[in-house]
């Protein structure tokens, strides 16, 4: 069944398809959660929030084919919301957590030392980032995402996500070759 079909049953109230279209997205939203929180917990609370969201606005998604980038989108709404929490819990001296989603920590089991070493430098870089940046960057090299699908679901103009990539990338490289940006 395809996303049009499932939104237009979900929205009028069928179960089968609400639980249809979580199904068919939790992986993603969870990962994407996961690499820009870098903390599996707080990323479970974002996934819950995304989906609780978007079935009670599905009736607002004008177009019922791009379902994926709405849910990731609002996801990283929740994301922002959730690092301005956490950055403002570490101000006070609050913050306990542990960063257990990293790059590093995600990555294939069977990497090199060497490339689980690269990975934890790239995830100290993008730690420094201001957070929009680090998300437009995040979804551009790590999830894949086109251009025009960055700027969506970061809820941004393809400029300004251009512009938060290359900024982005700017930092991470000058970061991996010891150099200041």
């Amino acid at each position: 069944m395809s996303d049009a079909e499932l939104v237009v049953r979900a929205s009028g109230g069928d179960r089968w398809a609400q639980e249809a279209i979580f199904r068919r997205y939790v992986a993603d939203v969870t990962s994407l959660a996961e690499r820009l929180l870098r903390r599996r917990h707080e990323a479970d609370d974002v996934v819950q929030d995304t989906f609780a969201d978007a079935l009670l606005a599905l009736g607002e998604l004008r177009d019922p084919s791009a379902l994926r980038a709405w849910l990731l989108g609002i996801a990283v709404r929740r994301v922002r919301r959730r690092v301005r929490k956490l950055a403002l819990l570490r101000t006070l001296g609050l913050d306990r957590g542990i960063d257990d989603a990293t790059l590093e920590l995600l990555a294939s089991p069977g990497l090199s030392p060497d490339t689980r070493a690269e990975l934890a430098r790239v995830d100290r870089a993008l730690a420094l980032l201001h957070p929009d940046d680090r998300i437009a960057w995040m979804l551009r090299h790590v999830e894949g995402e086109k251009l025009e699908d960055v700027a969506a679901i970061a809820g941004c103009s393809l400029a300004t996500a251009k512009r938060r990539i290359a900024t982005a990338e700017t930092l991470v490289r000058a970061r991996l070759r010891g150099a200041e940006p």
